[in-house]
C-alpha cells in the first residue's frame, strides 16, 4: 500500500497531482482532504494551498498473482502465471515444468492453493471475487473425468436401485456431476457431510 501527500491551488488540483505521481486513477485510491486551502486577499495575501493524502489501494488480482508467484518459487518451480478476468471470476492459468507438483493427487494441491489464493484476493477486494486455478488444462481434463464418473455411477444406481456416495469433492466439482445428471428424470443428487469431507450422493428419485 502506497500513500503520499500532495498540494495544489485547490483540492482537485492536489488530487490530480497525487494521481499523476502514483500513476493511477481515482477508482484505485482513497482520498483524505487535509486542507481545503484558502485563496486569500486578492488571491495573494493569506493564501494557502490545498493538501490531500492519497492512498493507493492494493489491486486484488496483482496481490493474488504475487502470492502465487511466491508460493511456486518457494516450491522450487519456475511457473508462468496468466490471469483471465471474466467479471468477478478470475482464472489464473499456470504453466511450466514439474507442474504435476502443483496439481497433486486428484487436484488436492491445486484446490488447496486455489482456496488460499481466493482468501488473499478477497482480503484486498471491495467485492467478492471467485478465484480459479488451472494448470496445463487440468480443470478440463478433470471435468471430463467427473462427467464420465457421473454416467458410470448413474448406471450403477439404475442397476442396483441403491444410492451411491462419491468421494469428498469441492463444491464446483460436485456441481459438475450434478449438472451432468440433470438429464436423468429418475436420478437426483444431494450433498452430505461437512467440508472438507462433504460429498455427493446419487440416488433414485422417490415416486410419490
Amino acid at each position: 500500500m502506497r500513500e503520499l501527500t500532495a498540494t495544489g491551488q485547490n483540492v482537485n488540483e492536489a488530487v490530480e497531482s497525487a494521481l499523476a505521481q502514483l500513476n493511477t486513477t481515482r477508482d484505485r485510491v482513497e482520498i483524505e482532504i487535509l486542507d481545503e486551502g484558502k485563496k486569500g486577499l486578492f488571491g495573494l495575501f493569506g493564501s494557502r494551498k490545498a493538501a490531500v493524502k492519497v492512498t493507493l489501494q492494493p489491486n486484488p488480482i496483482e496481490e493474488a498473482k504475487a502470492f502465487l508467484q511466491k508460493v511456486t518459487t518457494n516450491m522450487g518451480l519456475d511457473v508462468v502465471i496468466e490471469a483471465e478476468v471474466d467479471g468477478k471470476v478470475i482464472t489464473f492459468k499456470l504453466s511450466g515444468s514439474k507442474i504435476a507438483l502443483l496439481i497433486g493427487k486428484r487436484g488436492q494441491t491445486l484446490n488447496s492453493l486455489q482456496l488460499l489464493t481466493q482468501l488473499v484476493a478477497n482480503r484486498h477486494s471491495k467485492q467478492y471475487l471467485t478465484i480459479l486455478l488451472d494448470a496445463e488444462d487440468y480443470r478440463q481434463r478433470r471435468n471430463d473425468t467427473l462427467v464420465n464418473l457421473a454416467e458410470k455411477m448413474a448406471q450403477k444406481v439404475f442397476k442396483t436401485k441403491k444410492e451411491v456416495a462419491l468421494e469428498p469433492m469441492p463444491s464446483y466439482e460436485r456441481k459438475v456431476i450434478h449438472t451432468a445428471l440433470m438429464k436423468y428424470n429418475r436420478i437426483e443428487t444431494y450433498s452430505s457431510g461437512k467440508d472438507p469431507y462433504r460429498h455427493l450422493v446419487i440416488t433414485l428419485k422417490k415416486i410419490m
